[in-house]
């Protein structure tokens, strides 16, 4: 959780913002060749394999949040046992989790930005109008399509793998990554959300996973010495 990690992110919102509020036809392309006009569906929306892989993703996600809870609860109870998750470690996870998938992603933006899913649109026969990832006004009334809510919580995985011994910790997080496009990939061919969707929910957890960071581990509050466990 360094500045170049930051710096890095924020390109990658600015260019990869533009280039989709350029061309919002990009996110069509991208999804049409999962898309079957002869059925017309989405070729692997209910496909056994995607089911089963969208299981074990919400899996992991609620595995490591039980863990945080379990770290939680530990370290408030019985402060003087030893468990593998401090305390803090496990207030930072279930903060993040709690701000970043659960409050950001599925409690406001999908639920006030009305873009249409991929199986909502004319294009893939269905009835909304397409619009850009930067334009609210689309015609979907809840659940919609950005931010990526699954891709959310796969992209939250930086705040454990942040937790990492540092010398493993570029491995976690390129684990993590690794987990959040596999994620937006399931979404993606099953017509669940555009690229650009899933994009902003891998920049959006990075930032709020960065600033939670900072805040619990790595600034200075009045005075008070660093806490351990500071980013690479």
């Amino acid at each position: 959780m360094n500045r170049t990690g930051l710096i890095v992110v924020l390109a990658i919102a600015v260019i990869g913002g533009g280039i989709f509020a350029l061309w919002p036809e990009l996110d069509l392309a991208l999804a049409a060749p999962f898309y079957d006009p002869a059925e017309p569906e989405f070729w692997w929306r209910f496909h056994p394999w995607v089911e089963w892989s969208r299981e074990i993703v919400n899996g992991i996600i609620t595995a490591l949040g039980v863990l945080a809870g379990v770290a939680v609860l530990v370290g408030w109870v019985r402060p003087r046992w030893r468990f593998p998750v401090s305390l803090r470690a496990g207030l930072f996870m279930l903060t993040t989790l709690a701000l970043g998938p659960g409050i950001l992603a599925n409690a406001v933006l999908k639920e006030h930005w009305g873009r249409p899913r991929p199986i909502d649109v004319v294009q893939f026969d269905g009835k909304d109008g397409f619009v850009p990832w930067w334009d609210p006004r689309g015609a979907c009334p809840a659940n919609c399509s950005f931010i990526g809510g699954e891709p959310s919580g796969a992209f939250w995985t930086l705040a454990p793998a942040a937790l990492t011994p540092p010398a493993w910790r570029p491995y976690a997080y390129a684990a993590a990554i690794g987990f959040g496009v596999f994620t937006s990939v399931l979404r993606l061919v099953a017509g669940g959300h555009f690229v650009s969707d899933s994009l902003f929910a891998g920049v959006f957890m990075f930032l709020l996973v960065w600033l939670a960071h900072g805040a619990f581990f790595r600034w200075r509050w009045r005075g008070s010495a660093r806490g351990a466990g500071g980013g690479a």
